[in-house]
């Protein structure tokens, strides 16, 4: 059954107390009704009902482990797992008539939600010079026609293929090897953008990008921190995790700016207790921290647990595990006993007692595991603030063993299994060898682009083409405007995508948008039907089936698209057998096996039920670092600054949101309904800046360049923020994010540490709208 298009939503603004408990009955209901909303009773049923189940459809969410086989919940999936999935298995479709309905002008000045909500893509479209409307095109055509734009190109490095983490890891590592084989390193992801800075610090101090802990480790952990997260929207089922190590002893300490309800009280809605008890406390101590204080609280969390090894020798640090697996000590004691207590709550906005007490559960728990995000991670000193984190687990030897560990959270299912194929623009030497020794061609080996500098060389005219596989790069990619006029500068952009999104309304002079087959639905290729892996936060590698027919009968999935796009470019060279990989993903699966490490017999063991756990060197006592050792580091003190008058601005997604793509208006637990333009201010800070609730303000970056930055219309609401920080949506506000202001050696834009001012706008300060308090209930 077709659902009829969605309209524009007015916005109107409505404000309720924010929520004090994440889940319970009313996420079942919202997740169902948005699921039929968006499609069928029996596709609502098949999705549901499959997702995250063994032989079933992962999740295309967030990028959180699966229980073990045997140990899953027939519902297994969160609210916004829920959404997400029947977003994308919607019944609502676009089709050619819809792109002579509008123009692209028009679709450009459409809301983000409006233009997910119109369906599925269903034809390959082009828009060309000087035309205003997309029109179809065939595939043969469609990839004719990016073909000879890429083998025109003076230079391969003249091209950028840009991934999102949706990408299966046959698509994935079949995308670089194209790229590879094309003659470029020119492959941003979107993990430039959310965990650049954790692979930069995990690599410089454990010799490894990934985490270190296992779902299990999480459920038999002493004490557990929760730092820049929010689980209860962006990873729901990490709460369940959360709630088994409550139930078997765990502490939980939760570090954030903002009181976020899942950090709070779970109901579990699986669990009687979740459906009409109190669920379940989460945090035992709740950290309310500023913005980028971080760094300073590890430092001083690290000088403290120095001084009670003073006090208590032999009792604190673990010296075996110090002497045995690390280097480095020595100057890192010297130096974190310099860091002054002063600067350390300045920094945090915490008390002496608050740290503390946190040093304290520390000294009672033998099993500590840091979990954390992009609150960490989008700050210009996330690299020191995460190779301080790695201090404070080597003092305790809290790495390497069970129940205890780093964690890094990522939020996007895949996007470190794309990193684990080969998409960076960074890769070692070591995987470019086994590229060579296994296709028989030399890959380029100077480094290639990451997104920021990929926006910078498309802005100088020094790419001309830019290929998207999933994900919408516009909206996600800081400073809106320059990454636009960016991307005007391409001869040709193309993106390869299930349903449309804002990227394709900002068009180089030819531009291509390619429909693929999603996650849900069937792939049948010349040798059957197939399946694709994919990797999750915890290195865990399993199956993925989709179980739905396709949106439409010319679809291609992504191994086609790309398999087909490499011959065409390529025309034979390098001898790659790209119909074998597009007929069989099993002839990919045996190439990764032999070139990526950890994927000895990858078909053989992937077909088991749960798949495969990659290896973690670190847990097997090995540190691949130039001394063979887990490497303590010194990290300057640094403090986040707002002038006078300004405030520290952190851009976060609603709860009815995934990642740029927001599903309705409302973040329910944070009690905002019916808009996204809002700006949320501490109360302290609106009466020393003089605002009111309610009242419009434009938010105005405040950066040491002549550029203005505004992003307009935005109604004051009152929040607990900690004082000096605000908080309002992106992509909305991205428009405020220099492209230039990024994380020191990671390069990752620094979305959680905008300094901006807010100002009455045009219509408030000619007296032609008067604030008035949003709406409550």
């Amino acid at each position: 059954m077709k659902k009829a298009p969605r309209e524009e939503p007015v916005e109107d603004l409505t404000v309720t107390p924010p929520k004090t408990w994440a889940a319970g009955m009313p996420a079942v209901t919202h997740a169902l009704e948005y699921s039929l909303d968006e499609t069928t009773v029996r596709r609502t049923g098949v999705t549901l009902l499959t997702m995250n189940q063994v032989d079933g459809i992962d999740c295309p969410g967030c990028a959180w482990a699966d229980p073990s086989p045997g140990h899953r919940h027939r519902n297994e999936y969160c609210e916004n797992g829920a959404k997400h999935i029947n977003d994308e298995a919607t019944s609502r479709r676009v089709t050619a008539d819809f792109f002579r309905r509008y123009p692209v002008s028009e679709l450009g000045r459409r809301s983000d939600l409006w233009l997910n909500q119109q369906g599925r893509l269903t034809e390959p479209v082009v828009k060309r010079p000087g035309s205003d409307h997309y029109e179809p095109i065939s595939w043969h055509d469609a990839l004719g026609l990016l073909a000879e734009e890429l083998t025109s190109l003076d230079s391969p490095d003249e091209a950028v293929f840009y991934t999102s983490g949706r990408v299966s890891n046959e698509a994935a590592f079949l995308l670089q090897l194209f790229a590879r084989a094309f003659g470029t390193n020119n492959l941003p992801d979107c993990s430039n953008m959310c965990h650049e800075s954790s692979g930069y610090a995990l690599h410089e101090t454990l010799g490894t990008g990934k985490g270190t802990v296992a779902l299990e480790d999480l459920h038999h952990a002493d004490l557990i921190f929760l730092v820049g997260q929010n689980p209860g929207t962006n990873h729901p089922r990490q709460l369940s995790a959360l709630e088994r190590a409550k139930d078997n002893g765990a502490r939980v300490i939760a570090v954030n700016t903002l009181p976020e309800a899942g950090l709070l009280r779970f109901k579990n809605p699986q669990k009687v207790r979740g459906v009409i008890g109190h669920g379940v406390e989460i945090a035992d101590r709740f950290l309310h921290i500023r913005s980028g204080g971080d760094l300073a609280l590890f430092q001083g969390l690290n000088r403290l647990l120095l001084e009670a090894e003073d006090a208590r020798p032999g009792t604190v640090l673990d010296h075996d595990f110090i002497r045995a697996d690390t280097s480095g000590f020595e100057e890192f004691d010297r130096h974190a006993r310099t860091v002054a207590w002063d600067d350390v709550l300045a920094a945090t906005g915490l008390t002496s007692g608050e740290i503390e007490a946190v040093r304290d559960d520390v000294l009672r728990s033998e099993r500590v595991i840091v979990c954390w995000a992009m609150g960490v991670t989008q700050q210009r000193h996330a690299v020191p603030t995460i190779r301080e984190i790695v201090n404070f687990l080597l003092l305790r030897g809290n790495l390497g063993k069970a129940g205890a560990g780093a964690c890094p959270v990522r939020g996007h299912s895949n996007v470190q299994g794309d990193r684990t194929m080969g998409i960076w623009e960074r890769m070692p030497d070591s995987f470019l060898d086994a590229l060579q020794r296994e296709f028989g061609f030399d890959p380029p080996r100077a480094h290639g682009l990451d997104a920021v500098n990929s926006v910078r060389a498309m802005r100088e005219g020094r790419v001309k083409v830019f290929l998207g596989v999933a994900g919408n790069f516009v909206r996600a990619a800081p400073d809106s405007p320059v990454t636009e006029d960016a991307m005007r500068q391409c001869r040709l952009t193309a993106h390869i995508s299930t349903k449309l999104n804002r990227s394709h309304t900002v068009c180089g002079r030819t531009a291509l948008v390619l429909p693929t087959l999603g996650r849900t639905e069937r792939d049948i290729q010349a040798t059957g039907e197939q399946f694709v892996t994919v990797e999750n936060s915890m290195s865990e590698v399993h199956s993925s089936r989709g179980r739905l027919e396709p949106a439409s009968k010319v679809l291609l999935s992504e191994v086609a698209i790309i398999c087909r796009l490499a011959r065409r470019t390529l025309d034979g060279r390098a001898g790659i057998p790209w119909d074998e990989f597009e007929a069989d993903y099993g002839a990919v699966r045996e190439r990764i096996s032999r070139v990526v490490p950890g994927f000895q017999h990858f078909n053989q063991r992937v077909a088991r039920p749960g798949g495969i756990r990659l290896p973690n060197p670190v847990n097997e006592g090995v540190y691949p670092t130039p001394t063979g050792k887990a490497l303590f580091t010194c990290n300057a003190w640094e403090m986040p600054q707002a002038p006078e008058g300004c405030l520290l601005l952190q851009t976060l997604r609603s709860h009815d949101q995934w990642n740029t793509i927001p599903y309705t208006d409302n973040d329910r637990y944070r009690g905002i309904h019916g808009s996204r333009h809002v700006v949320l201010v501490n109360p302290q800070d609106m009466a020393r800046l003089g605002l009111e609730a309610g009242l419009r303000v434009d938010l105005v970056s405040v950066w040491a360049d002549d550029v203005e930055r505004r992003a307009e219309g935005f109604e004051v609401v009152p929040y607990p923020t900690s004082p000096g920080c605000a908080a309002a949506y992106y992509p909305e506000t991205n428009v405020l994010l220099p492209l230039d202001s990024v994380a020191e050696t990671s390069n990752q834009p620094t979305a959680k540490g905008i300094v901006v001012r807010l100002e009455p706008t045009a219509a408030v300060r000619a007296g032609q709208d008067t604030p008035t308090a949003p709406t409550t209930r």
